[in-house]
């Protein structure tokens, strides 16, 4: 095992301290003390940005750990530390031949359902700042507006690292090696009142891994054959590994042998076969624990006009035909959706899978209600599914549509349903004033 410098960074309102534990186990397994550095950032203060924290980082690498701009090292984060990382990797690409390995524990890879909690007066309480000043019970409005289910910022890191055209995470040396792990269990005692399902107290399971994918449902085109696309995908596949009875504090806290024995062994991969190797070993040791757990996935959907600005009124809802012969709203996939607070195009919809049964499913369709607010403008676009309101505006300029997405239960390049991971859904519809035909009332010439 090649021994680079081993960075720890810790989350939101914590401080370095909490890897003490994984100092002691990583130090009985041979790693040097010496080699390993803990880092302590500020999240608490309302101005400071993920962006900034990466920021700091970088410094902090050159100025207190000593590397130089190029130095290989690997990195092992907890929580909010992996949108750190991932912000320090997006700003150069460069920095991707530098960080070897990247060891992600309960990672808020896309946020979590506790950030806009946070936010409130009651999060400011038991979470904010104690020291008496002009930052007294600040809670770090900026860094949790990232963390929020949703958000504008994890959609935009996403578009750099998942789905820009460079690889950031690889198998072969070049990019960081990525192995992610999550606990089974929400929090015990009086915090398991703020325990969500699919969690470990913190972080959805769904929402760890990177092997994401993002689908575009484009109905500014009039092409049947170009209105569902997918995104490029260069990274390789990285799931999240269950961890059997750590929740989001525990596994930073008291981790297990087992989970310790797994990180060391991810730490000295250094090749496409080696890192293959543990992906199968990995995927053995937690078999049985997938198989017990309810399976849930994320689905982060935004919509935007062809301009790119916000759609920020509107419905959508699956519709499905059973085996059976059945065809019926899917009512579970919209049981649990958040709509992020700083732009309400954005929104979060976490489904379980095992309640809404896609393996019954022999036919699939997105429903869309978008409406402009005015009977001045509406949105528009085609589809290959005509509706009954599908050229009917309202008051409001409500516009109803149906779009096939059968397609996708199929195997293929993405499936629309896939446990324990994220899949980003890029809605994009016309604006136009209205009648789409004869004289608008927007912009006319008088005779």
């Amino acid at each position: 095992m090649t021994q680079r410098p081993i960075v720890l960074i810790h989350g939101y309102s914590d401080k370095g301290e909490s890897f003490r534990a994984w100092v002691d186990k990583l130090a009985e397994r041979g790693c040097d003390r010496g080699n390993i550095h803990v880092c302590s950032y500020e999240t608490l203060t309302n101005e400071v940005t993920i962006p900034d924290i990466a920021e700091g980082f970088d410094r902090a690498l050159r100025e207190r750990i000593g590397l130089k701009d190029d130095e290989e090292f690997d990195a092992i984060v907890h929580s909010t530390g992996m949108l750190v990382l991932r912000s320090w990797l997006a700003v150069y690409s460069k920095r991707r031949d530098r960080l070897k390995h990247l060891i992600g524990l309960a990672p808020a890879t896309f946020g979590s359902p506790l950030a806009h909690k946070g936010r409130s007066w009651f999060g400011g309480v038991f979470k904010g700042r104690k020291e008496l000043g002009p930052d007294f019970l600040e809670a770090g409005d900026r860094v949790l507006d990232a963390l929020e289910l949703g958000s504008r910022f994890t959609w935009d890191l996403a578009e750099k690292d998942l789905f820009g055209e460079l690889p950031y995470y690889g198998s072969h040396g070049d990019t960081p090696y990525v192995y992610i792990f999550c606990g089974t269990e929400g929090y015990g005692g009086i915090r398991k009142l703020i325990n969500d399902p699919g969690t470990d107290g913190t972080v959805r399971r769904a929402g760890c891994g990177l092997n994401v994918r993002k689908i575009r449902v484009d109905l500014t085109n009039d092409k049947v054959d170009n209105r569902i696309s997918f995104s490029n995908w260069s990274n390789i596949d990285i799931p999240m590994f269950p961890i059997q009875g750590a929740d989001h504090g525990s596994i930073i806290a008291q981790p297990s042998e087992a989970l310790v024995d797994m990180v060391h062994a991810a730490l000295g991969v250094e090749d496409a076969q080696a890192h293959q190797n543990w992906l199968q070993d990995a995927a053995e040791r937690t078999r049985d624990i997938v198989t017990e757990l309810t399976k849930w996935q994320q689905f982060l959907i935004r919509a935007t006009d062809e301009r790119g600005d916000p759609i920020r009124d509107y419905y959508i809802q699956l519709e499905g035909k059973r085996d059976d012969g059945l065809h019926e709203e899917l009512e579970s996939f919209d049981v649990d959706v958040h709509t992020y607070s700083g732009d309400s195009s954005l929104r979060n919809f976490h489904v379980n899978l095992d309640e809404l049964d896609p393996a019954s499913l022999e036919s699939l369709s997105l429903t869309v209600i978008a409406s402009s607010g005015s009977s001045l403008v509406t949105y528009h676009g085609f589809t290959d599914v005509p509706t009954a309101d599908a050229n009917v505006y309202g008051d409001k300029g409500t516009w109803h549509a149906k779009l096939d997405l059968s397609s996708l239960l199929r195997e293929g390049e993405v499936k629309f349903f896939y446990p324990f991971t994220t899949t980003l859904i890029e809605l994009r519809l016309n604006r136009e004033p209205l009648p789409l035909t004869g004289i608008n009332y927007v912009c006319r010439f008088i005779d």
